[in-house]
């Protein structure tokens, strides 16, 4: 129906004359009142300059308002800060707000913030008071907030006088402060400005204090949780505390938020109040088991925080709160290592370590010997990377290392002796290291094998091979290649079957020279080259059909079109919640809530576990009282598509039978089932030219028996459009609990690994012609990455506009991970009409 059939519209003719009897005209007592009068008169012209001045005025006084008055609109601004106060001790009075000795001693904390104040003309211009929070041992720890009163525009400046002050009471050249009698000794001055967020007048402030005592461990819960989602527009606070001479442990065994931290947020503070120097760490979105939120405070105070905005309110978190001996066996670091290998770690590793943390490993081999250091896991805070100002690894006469370093990070000494330095400041902590140290001959640091500028030792038949083995190139340049390589003028070499790929693999071109095809032909996507004439001419002569793709003519909808709900024909690449109205009616642009993950991606990928809920399109197929049998991808509330080879009959099972079958959905650790939802199988469908000998067709699409409700963890992947090509090169990603190596066991956590689409020339020389134009090549051809056994049938997505899309369906390969051995994925595009005609999706 039109839509404008749905409301009143006024219809000319005759229609004007049906009036409704219902209705009542009241008649004019003096018609002549009625008719519009030819000249304003007096009144009219009095009224009108009347009106006109009232205008005049209003303008006048806005443009006074804006340039004089406004200067004087103020926004209150709240500095959290705290100090150590020398000549007073701490006493546990001090613990209690209420008490009279925390009183007297919040009157001279606020009298020294205020004659502080003093010292700057702009702060103390400004300055409205202060209010202490709390107080902790140390000698005596003072925390406070302090307001402002700033004029708008001015709030930089405040930020700077503020921390000029905080340097110039912490210079050591004024020492300690001895004032008057009767007032403060302190030192150790920090401030901050407090986020907004967590002073609005419009979220509801929740405040709570816990002193944990001896062994005992307390539970802490977002509010609501589990029942119920956390509250929208809220401030909450825990205020935690030990005993002397011990810090806390922060353990969250659930946590799932909003994955914008410009929304909902987590801050842990090393401190009482919610100061930037103290900050131990910001968390949001959702982090599940495998990789635990854990943090140790340096003292025996921590301060927790939840801040959530006015939508999109989550589960929240639950998380133990313990106490530690300070001087306990976990937290001991560093110390003196001898014989001719041994590792070490940072404090608390795989978790975060500590804020205020120094560690110092000295290393000693035989004499004669020289030390291989290598970082197996490096990720110590953030920073620059060139100065490392926070955090570091420092290797005393060598390197100094901070940030994420890539994986086997080596450095060597120059003599049988080696000193480590781990430093952590007083905020933002990290998961830290794992460090491996080895002994190894000078003269021969690599026996047997090339040694790499980075002291990395490869074996010697991998250089000059074409592929990077040390990771820094060295064992690639100044090459003298053989036949069965490309020589590139550059000095390196690269394998032959590369040549004329499309990709400039020398990084000089030479590979590609002389390539292509002749003046008058157009290249297929499959390399084939045919004449120009025969392209875009209504019938395909590429064996891939891409001359015909993207051709602009007048003719119905096509598997290769887009069609729109208005009967419009799209030739566009994938124009489907793109953020352009294509269609001019939003119908490519109204079912966009695919492809969206609930969680961040994590820093690592290649082999590494996946974060509960990073792919909630991904399904665990299978076999009922056998277990996870093949992959599967959800795309909508009740189709998910997998690969045809996991629903082929053999002796034992009839695979192609749906009962035989069930489907875990939301599921992260096969050993935690319970967790997922369950869905049984009505319908399993698998393409009818599937060829089981070449494995080309090898898709197949699977009806659950009830419609699934999507949630953080189950949601459906995007399916790409039919002329949809992925480049060669291009990033992807594939994730399942297949083998973790070939004709290993399947994996009991979901796994992910990053691969690249490779090109179908070189794919096909190296797997013998057995590529056809419904499959692409895709993994790391030195290997050591791919699919494997259990992950069929399972999802290779690739990111278009922020979205994530089913690109491909794991199928096959020869091995898992070999060298030059790439594995094959079915082309989902080439297979998106017969899904629709299938799922109708």
């Amino acid at each position: 129906m039109d839509p404008m059939d749905r409301g009143m519209r006024y219809t000319p003719g005759t229609a004007d004359r049906d009036w409704d009897t219902a209705l009542t005209f009241l008649p004019a007592s003096d018609n002549k009142k009625l008719e519009k009068k030819k000249n304003p008169g007096k009144v009219g012209i009095i009224v009108g300059l009347v009106i006109l001045a009232a205008v005049l005025a209003l303008i006048i006084g806005l443009l006074v308002w804006h340039f004089h008055f406004r200067t004087d609109l103020r926004i209150p601004k709240i500095f959290t800060g705290s100090f150590r106060i020398t000549s007073e001790p701490f006493e546990d009075a001090l613990e209690n707000s209420e008490s009279q000795e925390f009183k007297s001693l919040a009157v001279k904390v606020n009298a020294e913030l205020e004659t502080m104040y003093s010292e700057s003309p702009k702060l103390a211009k400004y300055y409205v008071g202060s209010n202490v929070q709390a107080f902790s041992e140390g000698s005596v720890i003072a925390y406070y907030e302090s307001e402002f009163d700033v004029p708008v525009g001015e709030e930089g400046t405040v930020d700077q006088a503020i921390s000029v002050l905080s340097e110039k009471y912490n210079n050591k050249l004024l020492g300690r402060f001895k004032k008057s009698p009767g007032t403060l000794q302190f030192d150790t001055v920090v401030a901050s400005a407090l986020d907004t967020r967590m002073f609005s007048k419009a979220r509801t402030t929740i405040k709570e204090s816990l002193h944990l005592k001896g062994s005992t461990e307390e539970v802490i819960t977002s509010p609501g949780f589990p029942n119920t989602p956390y509250p929208p527009n809220t401030v909450a606070k825990w205020k935690l505390r030990g005993d002397p001479d011990y810090v806390l442990k922060l353990a969250f065994d659930s946590f799932k938020l909003e994955s914008n931290c410009l929304n909902d947020f987590v801050s842990v503070y090393d401190s009482l109040v919610a100061v930037d120097k103290h900050l131990m760490a910001k968390k949001c979105g959702l982090y599940s088991p495998s990789e635990p939120l854990v943090f140790i405070s340096s003292r025996n105070v921590m301060l927790l925080t939840l801040v959530t905005n006015d939508k999109e309110n989550f589960p929240g978190f639950r998380v133990r709160v313990t106490q530690i001996k300070r001087d306990s066996e976990e937290f001991k670091c560093g110390g003196k290592m001898t014989g001719t290998s041994g590792g070490f770690t940072s404090p608390n590793y795989p978790n975060y370590y500590s804020p205020n943390t120094t560690c110092q490993w000295d290393i000693e081999v035989p004499v004669g010997k020289f030390i291989k250091l290598k970082f197996l896991k490096f990720l110590v805070s953030t920073g620059v990377q060139d100065s490392c100002p926070g955090d570091y690894i420092q290797v005393v006469g060598k390197r100094k290392l901070c940030g994420q370093e890539p994986g086997n990070t080596m450095t060597t000494s120059d003599s049988n002796k080696m000193t480590v330095m781990f430093y952590s400041d007083s905020s933002h902590v990290d998961r830290g290291f794992s460090a491996t140290y080895e002994a190894f001959a000078p003269d021969d640091p690599c026996p047997d094998k090339f040694k790499c500028n980075n002291n990395r030792c490869v074996n010697k038949t991998f250089v000059c091979d074409g592929w990077d083995d040390c990771r820094d190139g060295s064992d690639e340049r100044n090459c003298k290649c053989s036949s069965s390589m490309i020589q590139c003028k550059n000095g390196f070499c690269k394998p032959m079957f590369w040549q004329c790929d499309g990709i400039d693999d020398c990084g000089d071109k030479t590979d590609e020279l002389s390539c292509g095809c002749k003046a008058g032909e157009f290249r297929c996507k499959s390399d084939q080259c045919i004449s120009e004439k025969l392209k875009c001419d209504g019938r395909p002569d590429c064996t891939d059909k891409s001359d015909e793709e993207g051709c602009a003519r007048d003719t119905t909808c096509t598997v290769s079109t887009f069609s729109c709900a208005n009967g419009k024909c799209i030739t566009k690449q994938n124009p489907e919640c793109d953020g352009q109205d294509d269609c001019g009616d939003l119908s490519d642009e109204s079912n966009c809530k695919c492809g969206r993950k609930a969680v961040k991606s994590s820093r690592i990928v290649g082999g590494q576990d996946a974060v509960e809920g990073e792919f909630p399109w991904l399904v665990s197929l299978h076999i009922k009282k056998q277990g996870h049998v093949c992959g599967g991808s959800i795309i909508n509330e009740r189709w998910l598509v997998t690969a045809a080879h996991c629903v082929q009959d053999d002796v034992k099972f009839k695979f192609s039978q749906p009962g035989l079958w069930e489907a875990y959905l939301g599921l992260h650790t096969q050993k935690s089932k319970h967790t997922a939802t369950l869905r049984d199988i009505k319908q399993v469908i698998a393409h009818k030219s599937y060829n089981s000998f070449t494995f080309d067709y090898d898709i197949a699409v699977m009806e659950l028996e009830s419609p699934v409700t999507y949630s953080e963890t189950i949601r459906p992947i995007c399916l790409p459009s039919a002329t949809e090509d992925f480049p060669a090169g291009s990033l992807v990603t594939i994730s399942g609990w297949g083998a973790e190596r070939e004709g290993g066991h399947g994996a009991t956590v979901l796994k992910k690994a990053s691969v690249r689409i490779i090109n179908g020339t070189v794919c096909n020389k190296l797997i013998n012609n057995q590529k056809t134009s419904r499959m692409t090549c895709a993994g790391l051809l030195e290997g050591g990455v791919d699919a494997c056994q259990g992950d069929s049938g399972g999802p290779m997505i690739l990111p278009i506009n922020d979205r994530m899309y089913l690109a491909g369906v794991v199928s096959w390969g020869d091995g898992c991970a070999r060298k030059n051995k790439p594995g094959l994925y079915t082309t989902v595009p080439k297979f998106r009409g017969w899904i629709k005609e299938m799922t109708g999706v």
